[in-house]
């Protein structure tokens, strides 16, 4: 089997997903072929397990501040070159496409009649599904943006048959060794950040963006963003702090992190994710980050029970290769089921 695998390249939960997924899909007789857009090639790292993927530009959001800034987002995105993109892609040698929210292999996949498989948390935004911050816009825009003939959803609650458990590497664990306080707020603007963090001197805190150079300021420990460095002190960390992305929430929710989250304002996804934590009672969401909201919060913040999850990627990829990609429903009760325990 010949698999093209699309990932979406803004953020990180995408490629973090796409990167567990790929060890699984290493250990049997497929060949897969990554390809990435969003992002600017030399702005990824850690990026060895996909191997000699290939980059296109894609689609992407510009953020400023905490916020979207769409005349940006407007003037960085180029609907020709996409559609160049698109009908430069040749999927003949592929059985199958696989999609991250990644639109340039699933408008190809589309186009050329391919089956396209989408596998992500966007993909869990159906009926049942707290949504926040919709617009008529921002749903087309999930319905549309990365089109699939089969799509599996990924949520902290089962909202529908086609919705499974996050996907995350499940042998991360919690150390609980340091009293450090991870802030990952990549959205936002780094400087007022980190002025608020150095009115709290009581706490240490360790700020992790690709923005960042690593040094000290003060009762912070700046970092760039890295792979391995941020998940070393993920697992040891007191506390997080981050914006509502889904795949960092989630691995605090497997580890027992206490999370307080501020959504990209403008961004519907995150909105909805935030609604999502407060219906569950998961983290606590706030809408603006000050000295007094984020001090407020550690003053009561306590180590949250673990919620440990299943296997999902090892699951997929194995119901993956038996080929019958519209049957997944028991695979999604059988995940559920082993949510509190199975590895």
């Amino acid at each position: 089997m010949k698999i093209l695998f699309g990932i979406q390249g803004t953020g990180n939960g995408h490629i973090s997903r796409a990167r567990i997924l790929a060890k699984y899909l290493k250990e049997h007789a497929v060949d897969v072929t990554y390809l990435i857009s969003g992002r600017e090639r030399e702005k990824l790292f850690d990026m060895e397990v996909f191997g000699d993927f290939m980059h296109r530009k894609g689609l992407t959001f510009v953020t400023k501040n905490g916020k979207i800034d769409y005349i940006s987002t407007f003037l960085e995105n180029s609907l020709l070159g996409f559609y160049r993109d698109i009908h430069a892609l040749s999927l003949s040698e592929y059985d199958l496409v696989i999609t991250d929210f990644e639109p340039v292999t699933a408008w190809a996949g589309k186009l050329q009649g391919k089956p396209v498989l989408g596998i992500g948390h966007q993909y869990a935004f159906g009926e049942n599904t707290p949504m926040a911050g919709e617009s008529m816009m921002a749903k087309w825009i999930m319905r549309n943006f990365a089109p699939a003939t089969n799509a599996i959803g990924l949520h902290w609650h089962p909202y529908s048959d086609n919705v499974l458990p996050p996907i995350i590497d499940t042998t991360l664990q919690a150390t609980d060794d340091s009293n450090n306080i991870v802030v990952y707020l990549p959205f936002e603007n780094q400087q007022q950040v980190s002025a608020v963090l150095n009115q709290l001197p009581q706490y240490q805190f360790v700020q992790y963006s690709p923005e960042l150079e690593n040094g000290e300021q003060g009762n912070i420990s700046l970092r760039k963003t890295s792979y391995q460095a941020f998940k070393q002190d993920l697992a040891g960390a007191k506390a997080v702090i981050c914006n509502s992305g889904f795949e960092l929430i989630s691995e605090c929710l497997h580890l027992g992190k206490p999370i307080l989250t501020k959504p990209l304002n403008g961004q519907m996804e995150q909105h909805s994710n935030a609604l999502a934590l407060e219906q569950l009672n998961y983290a606590t969401v706030i809408d603006k980050i000050t000295t007094t909201k984020v001090g407020d919060w550690l003053a009561i913040a306590k180590q949250n029970e673990a919620k440990p999850l299943p296997n999902v990627a090892k699951q997929i990829v194995e119901w993956l290769l038996k080929g019958d990609w519209q049957q997944h429903q028991q695979l999604g009760k059988g995940l559920w089921a082993r949510e509190t325990g199975a590895q």
